[in-house]
């Protein structure tokens, strides 16, 4: 088994015996990961800053890569007033970060999937030679109430495909809630049932300022998703038209979220204080797993710090095999976690990465 770290100075790749066996890009910031299950593609996103976002792509298993097209957006027509809501600042037509990659469905070869900073979708079908912009999603008037979040400017971190038929897919914003299409991105509608607590009352409801974290999808049975929100956690069993709330031990606030493959009903969690406290409950690190659908928690903590733990896992720092039994996961402070029984016990299996921002099961 094989994971692909991401980190603010470049991608290891770990075996299962915890060895790194590889390193690419050092010295680099990485913000995406994909391996493509179709025909084992993989695809890195590298954050140059000054220099822009760039895309790498191997065809060889990851000994070598190239450089391929990164996504752009079109000329912003001068006489065109867009700002973000908040902050009340223009949001720029380029790409401030690659943010989430994604295969696109499998009778679909060759077809992927990109959410950038600020919130621009776009569709590659060459494997990533070229990138057209999803301007149905980027021109609805809708978006003109999504807002910045920890960024300035709102983005696409999740890209759920639904394995069932091509054209159907869910991205989440952040901050604009979850969006589905069922015509391959020719027309979108916003979710609703989730809740927030940083608007008014009277728009808590709002589906299109809502700040889902992370949105995953069960592999096995795509009517089950599950979202980490800013304020709580949420699951669907409709395909993402509605969510259900749900709270979590020990605090319903974090970043990263996991589903296994083959059940819906279970899932995993990595929770946080709040937004203005975002270390472990009582700076003691422990993963809260449900097996029933969210009707109980177990929070697991075997082989966790348990003492001035003040680790984070981002939204893209968790994540679990195919077989739904070994989970690994990343912290902002370098440290990476693994189990090979459902986190029923965990192990460090390094502390000494650079902040880490994904990992991804590459099989």
């Amino acid at each position: 088994m094989t994971w692909m770290v991401g980190t603010r100075k470049g991608l290891f790749v770990f075996d299962d015996d915890d060895e790194i066996v590889d390193q690419k890009f050092i010295g680099e910031p990485v913000t995406a990961v994909l391996v493509d299950p179709r025909d084992n593609n993989i695809y890195v996103a590298l954050n140059h800053g000054h220099f822009g976002q760039k895309l790498h792509r191997s065809t060889d298993g990851g000994a070598s890569f190239d450089e391929i097209t990164a996504p752009t957006f079109p000329a912003k027509p001068d006489d065109l007033v867009d700002m973000e809501p908040m902050r009340q600042i223009p949001t720029p037509w380029n790409v401030e970060l690659i943010w989430s990659l994604e295969a696109a469905h499998r009778d679909e070869p060759g077809a992927l999937w990109c959410g950038t900073i600020p919130g621009g979708l776009f569709r590659s079908d060459d494997r990533g030679d070229s990138w057209q912009l999803v301007e149905s999603l980027w021109h609805d008037e809708r978006r003109a109430k999504w807002m910045g979040g920890g960024y300035d400017f709102p983005g696409i971190h999740s890209i759920v495909v639904d394995p069932r038929a091509a054209g159907h897919a869910l991205i989440s914003v952040s901050c604009g809630g979850t969006w589905r299409t069922n015509d391959g991105g020719a027309t979108w509608e916003p979710s609703s049932g989730m809740r927030n607590a940083y608007m008014p009352p009277d728009l808590a409801y709002d589906p299109v300022t809502q700040d889902p974290h992370r949105t995953v999808g069960c592999a096995a049975n795509a009517n089950v998703l599950w979202t980490q929100h800013h304020n709580g956690v949420f699951r669907s069993t409709d395909a993402g038209a509605t969510w259900n709330e749900l709270e979590v031990p020990p605090s319903s606030f974090g970043f990263a979220v996991a589903v296994h493959p083959h059940d819906g009903d279970t899932a995993w969690f990595v929770p946080a204080v709040k937004d203005e406290m975002r270390v472990p409950v009582d700076g003691a690190l422990a993963v809260s797993r449900t097996r029933d659908g969210g009707k109980t928690f177990d929070v697991l903590r075997s082989g966790l710090p348990q003492n001035s733990a003040y680790h984070l896992m981002y939204r893209h720092g968790l994540d679990v095999s195919a077989d739904g039994n070994s989970l690994m996961m990343g912290s902002t402070t370098g440290s990476l976690f693994a189990t090979d029984d459902g986190g029923d016990n965990w192990r460090r299996v390094t502390a000494d990465l650079p902040p880490i921002a994904v990992v991804r099961n590459a099989g």
